[in-house]
C-alpha cells in the first residue's frame, strides 16, 4: 500500500487524466467511449441480420432440445416420476409465462394436452420453483461456457452484480417505498450476478432497494454452478468497508465502481509517512492492532460465510449495533480499508483497470434491458404478494434470460463461423464487443407458438443478410466504453 501511494505521487503532472485541485482533491477524468470502427459496425450489423426470427417459447424448446439434463432438472415436489406426456412443453409453458408476467390465458390451447389449462396449474404447482430453477440452470452455464463466442468474451471468472427494480402494486410486506426506483409505488429488487460471459449465476430478492452491500455476499457465495468467481465488480450502491474487509479473507477481489472521487478517503498505517500530493486523499489511519486482536474470529466469520453455515447478510447486521460497529466489525473495516486504499489507488492510476470495471457494468446493464423486454406483462410490475411468489417468478425469468443468452451464443457463434468461411474478415477485438443480449429478432408478443421445426440435431438456418440491411439492432446496444 505504502509504494502504490509513491508510485501514483509519482505519477501527477504526468499523467494528463489525473488531476489535483487547489484543496488537493484527486480528479480523474471521465472515460471516454473507444470508438467504434467500420469493421466493428459492418459485424454487428451482419451478425445481428442473420439471426433467425424466433418466438420466445421456440427459444426455451429449442434449447430443452440440447440439453435432456435441463428437462430432467424439473422433478416433482413428491419426488416421484413424472409419467406426464410432453413434461417439457408444459414446463416451457410455465417458464415463458412466469418469465413474460402473462396469465397462462396468453398460452393455453385447448385440446393440445400439454397447454390445457388444468395440465399447466399442476406442473406450475408441483414442477416449477426456486430448487428446481437451480438445479437447471448449471447446464444452461455449463453449455454456454464452452462455445468460442463466450470464451471470446471473457474466462468466466469475473462477476457483475446489481439490482433490478421492480414495482409491487399489490399490498405486500416484502415491498417498500422509494421514490426514486419506485415513484408513489412500493417495490423490490432482485439483485443477481452474471459473469463476464454474459450468463446469470445466481439471483436473490431483496424488500426494497436497500444498499446492495447487505446482500452482494449472500448472492456470491448462493451461485447455481462451478467456481465462484475471483472478482466482484458492482455500483457504488455496494461501497462498504465491510465489504473490503470480508472479500479478501473470502478469497474473493472486490472492485466496485466509485463516484466522487475528489471526496473519497484513503488510509494509511505509518502516519508519518510522507506520500506528498496524496497526503490529503491518505488523512485516515488503519491501526493494525485491533486487526491482530480479533484475527481469529475474523476467519472464523470467513470459515462460517464461505461454507454456508450463516448468512452473510446475518454477519454483516451483527458487525453492527445502532448504526455504529461492534469491535469485531471495526477490526474487519480496518483490514478492508487496506484493500479499500489500493482499490482506490488502483482506479486513479490504471485506465483499463477502470475499463473492465465498467465493461461489466455495461454487460449488466444490458441483461437487465433484456429482462425487462421478456417482463412485458402487466406493464412490468410485479403481482405476487409473498416472498416466495416473487423469488419463483423472478428466477423463472433469469431462467428464461439465459436461456436467450444461451440461444444467441449459439447463434451468434454460427454466424461468426459462416463470416469466417465466406472469407469476411471478422477480428477478435470486435467480436469481444459483441454481446449475447440481441433482441429485435425476438417475439415476445403475439400468439405464442410451442411447436419446433424438425431440425433433426441441427441448427436453424441462418438468414441472408443481404436481405434485411436493416437489421443492425442498434437499439440493443448500450454504450461501450470499453
Amino acid at each position: 500500500m505504502d509504494g502504490a501511494y509513491r508510485d501514483v505521487a509519482g505519477r501527477l503532472g504526468e499523467d494528463a487524466e489525473l488531476t489535483l485541485d487547489d484543496q488537493g482533491r484527486l480528479h480523474v477524468s471521465a472515460l471516454q467511449a473507444i470508438p467504434e470502427p467500420p469493421s466493428l459496425l459492418g459485424l454487428r450489423r451482419l451478425v445481428g441480420a442473420m439471426l433467425p426470427r424466433v418466438g420466445l417459447p421456440e427459444v426455451v424448446l429449442e434449447v430443452m432440445s440440447w440439453l435432456p439434463g435441463f428437462v430432467a432438472a424439473f422433478q416433482a415436489v413428491s419426488g416421484g416420476r413424472s409419467r406426464l406426456e410432453d413434461l417439457h412443453v408444459t414446463v416451457a409453458a410455465c417458464l415463458c409465462v412466469q418469465a413474460m408476467n402473462l396469465d397462462f390465458d396468453a398460452v393455453v390451447k385447448p385440446g393440445v394436452p400439454a397447454l390445457e389449462r388444468h395440465r399447466m396449474g399442476h406442473v406450475d404447482q408441483n414442477y416449477m420453483g426456486v430448487e428446481n430453477y437451480r438445479a437447471a440452470n448449471p447446464h444452461l452455464i455449463e453449455h454456454q461456457a464452452g462455445i468460442p463466442f463466450a470464451q471470446v468474451l471473457g474466462g468466466g471468472m469475473v462477476a457483475g452484480i446489481d439490482g433490478m427494480r421492480f414495482v409491487v402494486p399489490v399490498p405486500s410486506i416484502y415491498a417498500r417505498p422509494n421514490r426514486k426506483y419506485f415513484g408513489p409505488d412500493r417495490g423490490i429488487t432482485y439483485l443477481n450476478m452474471i459473469s463476464d460471459q454474459a450468463v446469470g449465476l445466481a439471483g436473490k430478492v431483496v424488500a426494497g432497494a436497500p444498499r446492495d452491500s447487505l446482500h452482494m455476499l449472500d448472492v456470491a457465495f448462493s451461485q447455481d454452478q462451478g467456481q465462484r468467481p475471483d472478482i466482484l465488480i458492482a455500483d457504488t450502491g455496494t461501497y462498504s468497508d465491510l465489504i473490503f474487509g470480508l472479500c479478501p479473507l473470502l478469497d474473493t477481489e472486490y472492485r466496485p465502481e466509485l463516484a466522487d472521487m475528489p471526496d473519497q478517503r484513503g488510509w494509511r498505517i505509518d502516519r508519518t509517512a510522507d506520500y506528498g500530493p496524496l497526503d490529503v486523499l491518505a488523512r485516515g489511519r488503519i491501526q493494525p492492532e485491533k486487526i491482530l486482536r480479533h484475527w481469529e474470529d475474523m476467519v472464523r466469520i470467513a470459515a462460517s460465510i464461505y461454507t454456508g453455515a450463516v448468512r452473510a447478510y446475518d454477519i454483516t447486521r451483527m458487525l453492527q449495533r445502532d448504526g455504529s460497529p461492534t469491535p469485531l466489525g471495526e477490526a474487519i473495516q480496518h483490514y478492508g480499508r487496506i484493500f479499500k486504499s489500493l482499490h482506490i489507488l488502483t482506479y486513479l492510476a490504471d485506465e483499463p483497470y477502470r475499463r473492465a470495471i465498467k465493461a461489466v457494468r455495461n454487460l449488466q446493464e444490458g441483461r437487465h434491458s433484456l429482462g425487462r423486454r421478456v417482463f412485458h406483462g402487466n406493464k412490468g410490475e410485479l403481482y405476487q404478494r409473498y416472498h416466495d411468489g416473487m423469488e419463483d417468478q423472478l428466477g423463472a425469468l433469469g431462467l428464461v434470460i439465459n436461456c436467450i443468452v444461451l440461444w444467441n451464443t449459439v447463434y451468434m457463434n454460427a454466424a461468426l463461423c459462416e463470416l469466417r468461411a465466406q472469407g469476411h474478415p471478422v477480428l477478435d477485438e470486435d467480436v469481444r464487443r459483441l454481446h449475447p443480449f440481441r433482441r429485435r429478432h425476438l417475439a415476445v408478443t403475439g400468439d405464442y407458438s410451442f411447436l419446433l421445426p424438425q431440425l433433426e440435431g441441427q441448427l436453424r438456418e441462418l438468414r441472408d443478410p443481404a436481405g434485411h440491411p436493416d437489421d443492425d439492432d442498434d437499439e440493443d446496444d448500450n454504450d461501450d466504453d470499453r
